[in-house]
């Protein structure tokens, strides 16, 4: 098989598993703001962050307070899903064909779990919310929470593969 059919299989494989899986983080955002009342991550702010970067600002001391630009929204949820798409094909260069085609739980949730250190590290000390929370009102409340959606969102990368092996086999 050419690399460039290897590479496209892995890029389709990705995407399907990488959408999968950051539906399964929303809805589980979804619930967690319908049951509990808890807030979902505001991705017009990540939209911005991203807006601002040409600009020359990587971060800001309160990126609520920065001035709103144009479909940052929408900026933020197809960030949202490409970075879920990126943490796919992460995933499946770790693990290769083998965890493809036979999706187990425990690589999916120990990456899931893994991939919290991008927030934790990047984007919360980028918008302002410093290391891990750490300037946020409750911390480590905000640091748990971060970490349990990036279990769930493990879980969604698990079911994915799941999904994609039962109906794509690609």
């Amino acid at each position: 098989m050419s690399d460039e059919l290897l590479l496209s299989k892995l890029v389709t494989n990705a995407v399907i598993i990488g959408i999968g899986a950051t539906v399964v983080m929303d809805i589980w955002a979804i619930l967690l703001q319908r049951i509990f009342g808890i807030a979902p991550l505001n991705f017009a702010f990540v939209g911005r962050w991203l807006a601002y970067m040409p600009r020359g600002v990587v971060c800001h001391d309160d990126i609520s307070r920065v001035e709103p630009v144009a479909v940052e929204a929408v900026v933020g949820w197809v960030a949202h899903y490409l970075i879920g798409i990126i943490f796919a094909i992460v995933l499946l260069m770790f693990t290769g064909n083998a965890w493809l085609m036979e999706p187990s739980l425990l690589p999916a949730i120990t990456f899931g779990a893994l991939t919290v250190t991008f927030p934790y590290f990047i984007m919360q000390p980028c918008l302002g919310l410093g290391i891990a929370a750490a300037k946020t009102p409750k911390p480590n409340v905000a640091r748990f929470r971060s970490l349990l959606t990036h279990v769930v969102f493990g879980l969604g990368l698990y079911f994915s593969a799941i999904i994609n092996v039962l109906f794509f086999a690609l």
